[in-house]
Order: C-alpha cells, then sequence, then structure tokens
C-alpha cells in the first residue's frame, strides 16, 4: 500500500495490493452540494493524496453499474465547499460520462456512454486554476469532456472516488493510479 494515500470516508469493504484498489461502497454516499435538490451530501469514498501545483492524475477503473447514481472516478478536493468529481456515473439506464464541479454549490454534466465500456481510463490536469478532465476507452486518443475552473489552492487531495447514493454495496476495481507533472496545456491536436 502506497504510504502517502488516505482515506476520506472509508468504505466497508476494500483491499489494495500490486496497484488494484477494490471497494464496496457504504450505504448512501455521495459528494454533492446544494443545487437543485437543495441537500449537503460528503459521505462519497475517497482514496487519495496530496498534490501542489501542477500536476496530471490519471486512474483506469471500472464498475459494476446497476443502481441510478452509482458513480466511480477521479476527484480533486480543496475542501467540503471547493471540488470536482469526475468519472462514470449511472443514469437513465445508462453509463454517462460525468463531471461534478463544485464551487459552494454543485452543478452536472453528463455525456451518454451507448456502449457502456468494460473499462475506462480517465486523467485529470491541473493548470494553475484551469482544471481539464479528458477519458479514454480501449486504447482510443484521449478526449477533453469538461475544461473547468478551481482555485488554485494547495495543499489538495486527488483520488480515487466512489459513491452509491441510492444504495449500499456498488463494487468498483481502479487499477494503474498515478499522479506526476502536467500534461502539455495544448487543448488542440
Amino acid at each position: 500500500m502506497d504510504q502517502a494515500m488516505r482515506w476520506l470516508n472509508p468504505p466497508p469493504e476494500w483491499s489494495y495490493e500490486q496497484g488494484v484498489l477494490r471497494l464496496r461502497t457504504g450505504d448512501k454516499t455521495d459528494f454533492w452540494r446544494e443545487t437543485f435538490y437543495g441537500f449537503v451530501r460528503d459521505s462519497g469514498h475517497l482514496y487519495h493524496r496530496e498534490v501542489t501545483g501542477d500536476f496530471t492524475a490519471r486512474v483506469s477503473f471500472r464498475g459494476a453499474y446497476e443502481a441510478l447514481y452509482d458513480q466511480a472516478g477521479l476527484m480533486l478536493r480543496l475542501d467540503a465547499d471547493n471540488w470536482i468529481k469526475a468519472g462514470i456515473e449511472y443514469t437513465d439506464g445508462l453509463q454517462h460520462l460525468s463531471v461534478v464541479v463544485t464551487r459552494d454549490a454543485s452543478d452536472w454534466s453528463v455525456l451518454p456512454l451507448p456502449e457502456a465500456p468494460q473499462e475506462i481510463d480517465l486523467r485529470l490536469t491541473r493548470h494553475g486554476s484551469a482544471v481539464r478532465v479528458q477519458f479514454s476507452v480501449a486504447g482510443r486518443p484521449w478526449q477533453m469532456v469538461r475544461l473547468a475552473h478551481l482555485p488554485a489552492k494547495d495543499p489538495a487531495m486527488v483520488g480515487m472516488m466512489a459513491c452509491s447514493p441510492e444504495r449500499s454495496g456498488f463494487e468498483v476495481r481502479f487499477r494503474d493510479f498515478a499522479v506526476g507533472p502536467a500534461i502539455a496545456r495544448d487543448l488542440h491536436a
């Protein structure tokens, strides 16, 4: 286990062996603030490390998506009021590429994935106060899904996130989580 990694809200069941994190979510876990629903939830599971400055975080993951809002991916967190979570979220019977940006209140954007991928690669890059979220499926080129603002506050937390707002027992497998220097600022190939 990487000694730099810590839990925010550890799940009831998890293991970490040879670069693979497996977990099963607790009951009705989520990260959300105010917008539309009017509630605040800060109970999702985040296995994270501290970061400073610009960086790129990357992970490959898969989940047993079955219930509304089952979700897994990456999270960049400054504090309970300022964070970004990105990954796959199950809604309307499909896996969606989902990004929630929270600066006091949450917003939510989704991109339906009609062909549910077995596994997805996700990366999140911070350049100052700009955060770029990209994904790749089956080795295809990286595709940007969001460019968002989050204050450039240090230290921050970045890591693997999973939630199941409507149930418990959502199973997720993450592999090859890595944090390194920020990729080039070029947005267009």
